[in-house]
């Protein structure tokens, strides 16, 4: 950018800063509240970034680069996407209210240009990192178009870097040779609470020069560099350069002539220094002392296009002040400070800006001429709007998998990622896999023997190429379809977003699937979440699961996982028994992560299907049985909407048993010794308990806003079954999964399921203990379902 624009620059700056300190005392001070609580906003957070975020958005940025603000800069984003004419200023005065400009960048919620969402501290950062990887396996599977790679840009704050998944993120970034990343460390040394700890930023320079980073520190701005070459210059350096944190933040807070005082006495009379500090005013000597790096335009501006000139991954340590600008700069408690309206007025006064007009974009600025033409000319807008499409990929009507007489869903899962690896179509070469060190044990090592492990050059397999025998073949390639990572799941599922976003920030379509142990999906949770909430697509293969994991223990067994899977947004949860259902809902999974239609639900099942959304496949390594039987098309319809019949109750059914994933022998077992004793006695199996409990939620909904007729799946499925029949539910992981069936049609219920951590044994021993198996089902159907003695109960201890 030529120099004559720095001035527009800077006054865009104090424009962008004055939007959003305005947006957010409007919506504390001045937008009416019916309930009185304090609406916040981070004044202090955003201003510490506002100087870095204008010279990004309306100089450095191009069309093809993608960025994830800083939670807390919110407010600075949105009133830059505003000037763009991305943003209404309707939404700006609702901002943190309802449908108004969010809290923090939302794909999903807000109506500007957001490229990552941010919130959880951390994961926006680390999103960056993984979507550069998504760029290189695009761009050489020669999918990435022939335009320019695109900087995956960080903003964040020092404090965020006290998350440890940053740090996970940045070894598997250095294992796999990330490029195109900035990460711009907003280092204004204050967190929520405190001042940070003297001398971080060498330990950041340290750690990121260790992973092969270029480190870029922005400490001193233009100012201050002058100043240094003046007499006693170097005087005024060395105590800048040893001056604590918190002295220098409360300096700042209180201005010029405690800089003044604090400075002579410190110096003392050293002659040239001492003139050089009397030289200026004392709001001169505010301005230069707080002129630092990420505060000052012309530094900002050389180091991005020093950046730009390579690919390899740059750290920014920009020195700022927290309240840039405001009259809170520096104080340690301004993180949640607000401007007073006293404040905010002198502020407005201060920038020329008259009563009334204080959310016109121009109003105020010097040289509105000039502004007007660096917003109209930023680079990263003149291609409009970045929010790509992408096509869909055809999935085939069914997946083929051969059956054996007994086998698990973990099992049919490789068998049926094996299969598609032998296709010679696009549905296979766009899926992408990934797993956390645990590929082989989730049973993709068919998969990846097929189609290769992904890496930017070629790596042979020693073991293979010394012909040293091994089932597997660990060849890496540019041609290689599998993303092997670091057992850190917060990795997998961040890797997992990005991939799963492919065609919405690049404009390509990818199939990612993600597998791990079913028990650790909990460590990477506020990463799934967090994917999820970006409306990332892909599907997840969780397995092994619950306490049919016997002999590993409770460290290796799941309990909470189906209510994960349940109250997750945007994640549809499968827990299959067999295999020719894991097969139905691999093919259903496929084509409904590419789906993006309008949110209505369907006239049949009341699940929001048109919208689409990612897949959880919770697996199980016991090999069961599997049922000799051809797959309709009802039948599959029937599986993907939550559930269907093994046995259909007849009309004087005294009991159904439902039953859940792994533990489908012992509920058709008990059945069988049931029916004995029992009159037309039914056998429910579902498949999705998150599917037939959402569809059952909507169509209440639905009847509650006047659709009289609407109809859930699971209300057809137990219409038929008598008031007064007993329902019991049974499933390896928390009974309350299944509880709420009964509350469908008001029928009595039992649930079973595992409530507390497991210990080592077998199958029996575990399903025993927890009475989830045949003989538990039994007694609960006694209780339950009063009749004669049941002959085959057998008096166990239940301890």
């Amino acid at each position: 950018m030529s120099d004559a624009n720095i001035p527009a620059l800077s006054e865009l700056e104090r424009k962008v800063r004055w939007l959003s300190t305005w947006m957010i005392h409007n919506a504390n001070h001045l937008r009416p509240s019916d309930d009185e609580l304090k609406v916040g906003g981070h004044q202090a957070s955003s201003a510490s970034l506002s100087t870095i975020m204008t010279s990004l958005y309306f100089a450095a940025l191009r069309p093809q680069d993608r960025v994830a603000v800083k939670p807390h800069a919110s407010p600075v984003f949105h009133a830059i996407q505003y000037m763009f004419g991305n943003q209404t200023r309707e939404k700006l005065e609702n901002f943190r209210g309802f449908k108004g400009a969010q809290s923090y960048p939302s794909r999903t919620k807000d109506v500007d240009d957001v490229d990552f969402s941010t919130g959880s501290v951390g994961l926006g950062v680390a999103q960056t990192l993984f979507s550069s990887l998504v760029q290189d396996y695009l761009s050489l599977k020669g999918w990435g178009g022939k335009g320019p790679e695109g900087k995956m840009v960080a903003l964040l704050g020092d404090a965020e870097m006290d998350e440890g998944n940053i740090f996970e993120a940045l070894l598997e970034g250095w294992k796999h040779g990330v490029r195109n990343t900035w990460w711009i460390v907003d280092y204004n040394r204050q967190s929520l609470d405190a001042v940070v700890r003297e001398g971080l930023w060498e330990r950041f320079e340290a750690i990121f020069r260790n992973f092969d980073w270029d480190v870029v520190v922005l400490k001193n701005g233009s100012l201050q560099r002058q100043a240094f070459e003046e007499p006693g210059g170097d005087t005024l350096r060395t105590w800048i350069d040893t001056c604590p944190n918190q002295l220098y933040s409360a300096l700042t807070f209180q201005g010029g002539a405690a800089w003044r005082k604090r400075l002579l006495d410190d110096i003392g009379d050293q002659g040239p220094v001492s003139r050089l500090i009397e030289a200026r005013s004392d709001a001169e000597l505010a301005r230069l002392m707080t002129n630092l790096g990420g505060h000052d335009v012309p530094s900002l501006l050389d180091a991005f296009e020093t950046a730009r000139s390579h690919d390899r991954p740059v750290c920014f340590i920009a020195y700022t002040i927290k309240g840039y600008g405001l009259p809170l700069a520096g104080h340690k408690d301004n993180h949640a400070g607000l401007l007073t309206p006293t404040q905010v007025h002198a502020l407005r006064d201060e920038l020329a800006i008259r009563e009334g007009y204080e959310w016109e974009p121009y109003e105020g600025l010097a040289n509105t001429a000039a502004a007007r033409r660096v917003v109209a000319e930023a680079p990263f807008n003149a291609e409009g709007r970045r929010r790509r499409t992408a096509p869909t990929v055809a999935v085939r009507d069914r997946l083929d998998v051969d059956l054996a007489t007994t086998m698990s869903t973990q099992q049919g899962f490789g068998l049926i990622m094996h299969g598609l690896a032998k296709l010679d179509e696009d549905l296979a070469d766009r899926i992408v896999t990934t797993s956390p060190d645990v590929t082989v044990s989730t049973n993709l090592g068919a998969w990846v023997n097929r189609r290769g492990l992904f890496a930017r050059e070629n790596l042979a397999d020693t073991f293979r190429a010394e012909r040293v025998p091994s089932t597997f073949n660990w060849t890496f390639s540019p041609q290689g379809q599998h993303m092997e990572l670091g057992i850190a799941e917060m990795n997998l599922f961040l890797m997992l977003s990005a991939l799963g976003l492919s065609h919405s920030i690049f404009g390509e379509r990818l199939l990612p699937v993600g597998t791990l142990y079913d028990p650790f999906i909990e460590r990477g949770l506020d990463a799934l979440n967090y994917a999820c909430y970006q409306d990332a697509r892909f599907m997840l293969a969780a397995t092994p699961s619950g306490v049919t994991l016997a002999p590993e223990g409770g460290a290796h067994q799941s309990i909470a996982t189906p209510l994960i899977g349940m109250a997750q947004d945007g994640l549809a949860s499968f827990e299959p028994a067999f295999v020719d259902e894991l097969a139905t809902i691999m093919r259903f999974g496929f084509d409904y992560m590419q789906r993006s239609g309008e949110a209505e639900p369907d006239e049949t099942t009341w699940l929001r299907d048109a919208v689409g959304g990612s897949i959880y496949l919770r697996l199980s390594t016991r090999s069961v049985d599997q049922p000799q039987r051809s797959v309709d098309e009802r039948l599959a319809k029937d599986i993907v909407n939550g559930g269907y019949w093994m046995r259909q109750p007849g009309p004087n059914a005294q009991l159904i048993v439902a039953y859940t994933g792994a533990v489908a022998p012992e509920a058709i077992e008990a059945v069988g010794l049931l029916a004995e004793d029992r009159r037309d006695i039914g056998l429910l199996s579902v498949t999705s308990a998150d599917r037939l409990n959402a569809g059952w939620t909507a169509a209440q909904r639905a009847r509650e806003h006047g659709l009289v007729h609407a109809r859930s799946h699971v209300e057809r499925l137990l219409a038929e079954v008598p008031s007064h029949c007993g329902v019991i539910t049974v499933i390896d992981g928390h009974p309350a999964t299944l509880a709420w069936l009964g509350a469908v049609q008001g029928h009595r219920t039992r649930s079973l399921g595992v409530e507390h951590f497991g210990q080592t044994g077998t199958i029996a021993d575990l399903y025993r203990h927890y009475g989830i198996d045949a003989q538990g089902i039994m007694r609960a159907a006694q209780v339950l379902s009063q009749g004669r003695p049941l002959r085959h109960l057998r008096l166990a201890s239940m301890t």
